[in-house]
């Protein structure tokens, strides 16, 4: 199958999944989802607007991992953030590029902890986020050329659209991994041949694969403390790893 294919990425990451056993939960949480399996714990991003209709829900314990993983298909996005949630459990298991991984430890906000790593390699650059996030106006400091792209943009914002013009010129594109989710990443990696892409956030797989798609580096988490996770609802206390 062709790489030009959008769905391809989906097989690839689909097709390389083992039988990791049942699921024993499901939460969806205002900003995260999380699967649980037997020996290891998954994270994707929420969709941003909450439902109370769900139909399948209290249904999916018991129900196998590799299963709900062929969810990250559908085109309802609480059925796709469950579907990669459960593809990160399972990849999670054992993982040698998570564990090989350079832990990222900030004294800042975690959310921030990426582009700070990075910081010294952009000065000078022209850098575009797909996504913003809170504090980034304190990074760039006029030394950093810095374009952020919105679905719903605000003050200095370009609207998602803006991508087709924005990505081409780039020397870096940082790349939030629930664009696997809304299956926007195809596109947007295809847009960003040309610079340094780093696919970022909770919902990244530990893929080696995706360096077929022009991802340079991964910064995902690797689960230290499941209850810790569980309970708070939130990553931000866990190291978010890079790896190229």
């Amino acid at each position: 199958m062709k790489k030009s294919d959008p769905w391809h990425i989906y097989r690839l990451l689909l097709d390389g999944l083992s039988d990791a056993g049942q699921v024993e939960e499901v939460l969806i949480g205002l900003t995260w989802t999380l699967t649980r399996g037997p020996s290891s714990i998954g994270l994707a991003m929420s969709p941003g607007s909450m439902t109370r209709v769900l139909p399948w829900s209290g249904t999916l314990a018991g129900q196998k991992l590799k299963d709900l993983a062929m969810w990250v298909k559908s085109w309802n996005y609480h059925e796709a953030a469950v579907g990669m949630a459960c593809i990160n459990a399972i990849l999670n298991r054992d993982n040698e590029l998570a564990e090989s991984a350079t832990p990222i430890f900030s004294d800042g906000p975690a959310n921030l902890s990426v582009f700070e790593h990075f910081k010294p390699e952009l000065l000078g650059k022209r850098v575009v986020v797909i996504g913003r996030y809170p504090g980034m106006a304190s990074l760039s400091n006029g030394n950093i050329e810095m374009v952020i792209l919105e679905r719903n943009p605000g003050e200095g914002d370009l609207p998602d659209p803006a991508a087709e013009y924005a990505i081409a010129s780039a020397d870096w594109v940082f790349l939030s991994a629930t664009t696997l989710v809304n299956k926007t990443f195809p596109r947007l990696a295809s847009l960003a041949t040309d610079a340094k892409l780093v696919l970022m956030g909770p919902t990244a797989p530990w893929f080696s694969e995706l360096v077929d798609f022009g991802v340079d580096y991964i910064a995902g988490v690797k689960v230290t403390n499941s209850l810790h996770l569980r309970v708070a609802g939130s990553p931000d206390s866990l190291p978010e790893p890079v790896i190229q």
